[in-house]
């Protein structure tokens, strides 16, 4: 997804206003969220449905969409690197699946 793709997700996907940081009240809770997901009994898209009433794609794109914004960044910068990184190893491992495949 392209920068423009991923802000344009970004806007469509935030229905709150944005605080004096940048970031909408769900945007922080989806921070705080990631950074203690594993707290929560059960599956987390479990958690996700029943704390942010959405399913587990949509909040994934909210997520991918909040990790690339800068406000995100300069609110929480080691969860948004650490989320950053393990995002393009996921993509890193997709493409030589895909490579190994077609070999």
């Amino acid at each position: 997804m392209d920068g423009t793709a991923t802000h344009m997700v970004a806007d469509d996907l935030r229905d709150d206003e944005r605080g004096t940081d940048g970031l909408s009240e769900r945007d922080q809770q989806v921070l705080a969220f990631e950074r203690q997901w594993w707290k929560y009994a059960g599956a987390k898209e479990q958690a996700v449905r029943e704390l942010f009433d959405m399913s587990a794609t949509r909040y994934y794109q909210l997520l991918n969409a909040l990790i690339d914004d800068p406000a995100a960044l300069a609110a929480d910068p080691m969860l948004v690197k650490r989320l950053r990184r393990m995002r393009s190893s996921r993509q890193r491992a997709r493409t030589a699946r895909r490579l190994g495949a077609e070999a």
